[in-house]
C-alpha cells in the first residue's frame, strides 16, 4: 500500500467535539463530515425543543466545520438528513435552504427510529469537495458540475448528481414517476423499480453507465420487504455485458427507515463513478482508473454486493452484519460481541486489499437500540489507533436477520485503481 497521499483529521472547538470520532477526515479530493446533532458548542447541550431552532444548530455546526478547513457550504457535495418525525420536513427544507446560496447539494432524507441524543429531533452528515486534495497533492482548480435531467423527479431542496473529482453522487430516488410527480401504482416491487429506473435517467443524462456504480444505499420501510426488492434489484445488476461477465455488483447497505417522504416504501442512493473526472481533469482520463471490487473468504459473502468495491482513491466496504464467516450465523453474545464481530469482518476485507482499519475516512453504526451506543463504543475505539474516522451513528427498527448491529465504511485508497489496459 502506497503511503503518497496523506489523511488529514481535524476538529475545531466551534463546533461539538466528540471522543468517539473527527469532525472532519479529509482524503484526496473529498472531505467527510461527522454527523451532528443540534449541541450548541458552548454550552454542550442540546438547543430548544424546536425542530428550526435544532435544524439551524445542525448545519451552523457543519458550516463552522466546513469554515475551520477553509471551505464554504457550496463546497458540499451530498448532504445525508435522519429525522425523528417525518412531519418536520417543511420545516427543517425551510431552514436548510438558507445554507446554500449557489445551488443545492445530493441529498438523501429519511426518518430513522431514535438519535444518539435524547430530546434531538434531527442529525445531519456531509461529504465536501476538497479541491486542494491532501499532503503531498498540489491544489488544483477542480470544477463541481451539478445537473438535473427531466427524466427523472426533480426536487426543489436537492440536485440530482453532483460530480467532484472521480465521483459523482445522485440524491435519493423515491418512487415518483417523473411524468406525473406521483408515486408509481403497486407494491414494494414496482416502487424499487422505479427509484432504479430513476437512478439510470440521471445516469444516462450525464452519459454514465449503470455499472459504474460503486455503492447502493436502499431504505426499506419494512426488512420483510428485502427478498421482493432484491427480486428486481438483480434485473437491474450486472447491467451490462462486461459486468455480467465479471459478475460485477456493487457495495450495499440496507437500512430501516421508521418512514420515508410521501409515505413510500422503498428509496435508494447512489455513489457514482466517475472516470472523467471533472474539469480541469482530461476527459481521457475515463480510460485511465477502473473500477476493482473484491471479495474474501474471511468475511461474509453475499452474492448481491461485493464487499468492497475501490475505484481511484476510496474504497466504499459493504454493510457489515455480525456474521461468522466460517457458520454464515449471527455470533452468540449481545451487542459487544456483535459489534466486535462487524468490526472484525470489515477489518477482514479492509486487510485482505492491503490495507488497515486507520485507512477508514468514514463508518457509519445503525443501532437496534440506541442505549447500546456506549457498549459499541467501549469495543469500537481499540480498532483504530491514530485519528478517529469520521461517524454517523442512528437507532433503526431493524437491521437485517435481526442483528443489534451492522457497520459499514468507506475506505481511503492511496494507490488508487490501476490503468485500463
Amino acid at each position: 500500500m502506497s503511503s503518497v497521499i496523506i489523511k488529514r483529521s481535524i476538529n475545531t472547538e466551534k463546533a461539538p467535539i466528540s471522543a468517539v470520532s473527527t469532525q472532519s477526515v479529509a482524503f484526496s479530493h473529498y472531505n467527510n463530515i461527522s454527523a451532528q446533532l443540534p449541541v450548541s458548542p458552548e454550552t454542550g447541550e442540546l438547543v430548544a425543543a424546536d425542530i428550526s431552532a435544532q435544524t439551524k444548530q445542525c448545519f451552523e455546526n457543519i458550516k463552522a466545520i466546513v469554515e475551520s478547513i477553509d471551505h464554504v457550504m457550496d463546497d458540499v457535495v451530498k448532504i445525508n438528513i435522519f429525522l425523528k418525525n417525518i412531519t418536520d420536513m417543511d420545516a427543517v427544507d425551510a431552514v436548510y435552504a438558507g445554507f446554500f446560496q449557489e445551488y443545492l447539494p445530493v441529498r438523501t432524507t429519511l426518518v430513522v427510529d431514535a438519535l444518539p441524543l435524547e430530546g434531538a429531533l434531527l442529525q445531519v452528515d456531509a461529504l465536501i469537495s476538497n479541491g486542494e486534495g491532501t499532503t503531498p497533492q498540489a491544489p488544483c482548480d477542480l470544477v463541481k458540475v451539478a445537473k438535473d435531467t427531466e427524466k427523472a423527479p426533480v426536487s426543489p431542496t436537492s440536485t440530482h448528481t453532483v460530480a467532484f473529482s472521480h465521483y459523482n453522487n445522485i440524491s435519493a430516488q423515491l418512487p415518483v414517476d417523473p411524468a406525473s410527480g406521483k408515486l408509481v401504482e403497486g407494491g414494494v416491487k414496482e416502487q424499487t423499480a422505479q427509484c432504479l429506473k430513476n437512478i439510470k435517467a440521471i445516469l444516462e443524462s450525464i452519459d454514465v453507465p449503470f455499472d459504474d456504480i460503486v455503492k447502493v444505499n436502499i431504505f426499506l420501510k419494512d426488512l420483510a420487504d428485502i427478498d421482493a426488492v432484491n427480486d428486481v434489484y438483480t434485473t437491474f445488476f450486472p447491467d451490462s455485458a462486461i459486468a455480467r461477465t465479471l459478475a460485477y455488483v456493487p457495495a450495499r447497505t440496507i437500512i430501516a427507515a421508521s418512514a420515508l417522504s410521501m409515505d413510500a416504501l422503498v428509496q435508494i442512493d447512489a455513489v457514482v463513478s466517475h472516470g472523467d473526472g471533472t474539469p480541469p481533469q482530461a476527459v481521457e482520463d475515463r480510460h485511465g482508473i477502473v473500477i476493482k471490487a473484491n471479495n474474501t473468504d474471511k468475511a461474509p459473502r453475499c452474492a448481491l454486493s461485493a464487499q468492497t468495491v475501490a475505484f481511484s482513491h476510496y474504497n466504499h466496504i459493504s454493510a457489515q452484519l455480525p456474521l461468522d464467516p466460517k457458520t454464515g450465523e449471527l455470533v452468540a453474545g449481545g451487542v459487544k460481541e456483535q459489534a466486535e464481530q462487524c468490526l472484525n469482518n470489515i477489518k477482514a476485507i479492509v486487510e485482505s486489499i492491503g490495507h488497515v482499519m486507520d485507512d477508514a475516512v468514514k463508518i457509519n453504526i445503525q443501532l437496534k437500540n440506541i442505549a447500546d451506543i456506549d457498549a459499541v463504543n467501549g469495543i469500537y475505539t481499540p480498532f483504530f489507533n491514530g485519528d478517529l474516522p469520521a461517524r454517523t451513528t442512528v437507532g433503526v427498527s431493524a437491521i437485517p436477520m435481526n442483528a443489534l448491529v451492522q457497520i459499514d465504511a468507506v475506505i481511503s485508497n492511496a494507490e488508487g485503481t490501476p490503468p485500463a489496459l
